[in-house]
């Protein structure tokens, strides 16, 4: 992937440069390093959101109802949701080339299996080792940027990871969309597989080890309870406003994702006092991690919540056809992508704050014009409405991941992005259940008024949108304890 924020220089030096010497560039081979990764990390995104457009495809290819095919999804999510937390204990026992092959492998092997599958359980098998390799790659990702890359250049770094988490979920339907216009759902898989082996060749190749390992213990109760915990968690949050879902169900995941997750968090207290946690929850004994990281649960809520509601608001409410919604989310995703690394240069600049709080401002706009919503309302309201809201979270998601990582110490630093992507899948799941539970039960409360279809459901979107818009009110005041501009600032050890 060309990155061009991230300039080459021809020494061999992976340290980062010191606090006295301030260069605009970066080493050949963290340069490398970081390139290898990116496009690792945009080929596996892809494949997660490309999928989605190739459900209908499935069912009737492999004769299983929606509820079955909708696991490929619920799956992928469930599996990063248990694995992402291992991950911060898994870098400390793997060398960056390690950890980069086995992410891939994992990826390359379980897309194999999906391409191959004889059957729907295979199909899911697939779906689950995909995603494995999946859960790896983001912290390692992180990781490694904070390991290498100077604090005045975290930032234009970080937004370039920003383009790629941001295009690639964003491109993904429309590739998906035209391989399905020729080939069959198997080539969704095909089309990726040696695009992965190759990525995974040059990686073993040339990522070097630029981080030390340690040996930690392995905790036999800690595995179980994050599975538990987590994926209980997300899968019953995942349930919520399914009509086809029994009620028992949906109570008893999250009954035991609550309990498990509580007994997992005091397990970590009594282990990370020998440094044999799996999670080390040290991490929020930070001040600025602790705030950043909940402003980021909250626009991990909105972004995942909108994601849902907007494509049903433009098909229930206003007719719109599925090509002509993904065409009118495109420009949104794309936004997001592209201001990465713009914004992740003036973070550098001048800091979170001066970032955060604007863009949180400009995000409130955006829940004033969802709030707005009705049938008779035009396609191109709720494109601007999209368009500001994409641009107020571009603006803040850069800043929230480099400050939040940055707020720690360096042996703290898988740890702190195992828990950014762990709370990336809660709050995400979280987010989806909030939308879905708010527009479920206002629109049936309409429907059982005599209201249309399409006007419940508009009066359950405004709902929803004015609720989490007034808990978004939260970011802005949360926003103006973030510290305010030192990028050479190191955090203590704690």
């Amino acid at each position: 992937m060309s990155t061009p924020d991230l300039a080459m220089e021809s020494t061999e030096d992976l340290t980062p440069a010191p606090v006295a010497t301030v260069t605009e560039k970066l080493p050949r081979r963290t340069f490398t390093v970081l390139s290898v990764l990116l496009v690792g990390a945009f080929v596996v995104i892809l494949n997660e959101t490309a999928m989605n457009v190739a459900l209908s495809r499935i069912m009737t290819d492999l004769a299983v109802t929606e509820r079955t095919a909708q696991w490929l999804t619920t799956g992928f999510m469930l599996t990063m949701a248990v694995v992402i937390p291992i991950s911060g204990w898994l870098l400390q026992r793997l060398t960056t080339r390690q950890a980069f092959g086995l992410a891939m492998s994992l990826f390359a092997a379980g897309t194999l299996i999906a391409a191959i599958s004889p059957g729907f359980g295979f199909l899911l098998g697939g779906r689950i080792v995909q995603a494995s390799g999946t859960a790896i790659m983001m912290p390692l990702l992180m990781t490694t940027v904070m390991e290498l890359v100077p604090p005045h250049m975290r930032g234009r770094v970080m937004g370039t990871i920003s383009l790629v988490i941001a295009t690639a979920p964003a491109i993904g339907p429309t590739v998906s969309g035209v391989i399905l216009q020729f080939f069959s759902w198997r080539f969704v898989f095909l089309m990726v597989l040696p695009i992965a082996l190759a990525i995974l060749l040059v990686g073993l190749r040339f990522v070097p080890n630029v981080t030390e390992t340690r040996k930690t213990h392995l905790d036999g109760w800690s595995i179980p309870l994050a599975g538990l915990g987590f994926g209980g968690l997300v899968y019953g949050l995942s349930l919520v406003g399914n009509p086809l879902i029994p009620t028992w169900e949906l109570i008893t995941a999250l009954v035991i994702g609550a309990v498990s997750l509580t007994a997992f968090i005091l397990r970590q207290l009594v282990l990370q006092r020998t440094d044999d946690a799996l999670l080390d929850l040290r991490t929020f004994t930070y001040p600025t991690f602790t705030i950043a990281m909940s402003v980021m649960a909250i626009v991990m809520i909105v972004l995942f919540g909108s994601i849902i509601a907007t494509p049903l608001v433009l098909q229930k409410v206003m007719g719109l056809e599925p090509l002509a919604v993904g065409l009118m989310l495109l420009p949104g995703g794309l936004l997001m992508g592209l201001l990465g690394p713009v914004i992740g240069r003036l973070y550098d600049k001048v800091g979170a704050r001066v970032l955060v709080i604007p863009g949180a401002v400009v995000v409130t706009v955006a829940f004033a014009i969802y709030a707005t919503i009705s049938p008779a309302t035009q396609w191109w309201h709720i494109l601007v409405a999209n368009l500001v809201m994409s641009l107020g979270l571009a603006v803040m998601m850069t800043p929230l991941f480099t400050t939040t990582l940055a707020a720690l110490p360096h042996h703290l630093y898988s740890y702190g992005s195992a828990m950014v992507g762990t709370v990336q899948q809660v709050a995400g799941a979280a987010g989806t259940a909030l939308f879905i539970t708010i527009m479920s039960t206002v629109g049936a409360a309409a429907t059982a008024g005599g209201a249309s279809d399409p006007v419940a459901l508009a009066a359950g979107a405004r709902t929803a949108f004015v609720v989490v818009g007034c808990v978004w009110l939260l970011t802005i005041v949360a926003s103006f304890f973030l510290p305010k501009h030192d990028p050479e600032a190191v955090p203590a050890h704690h």
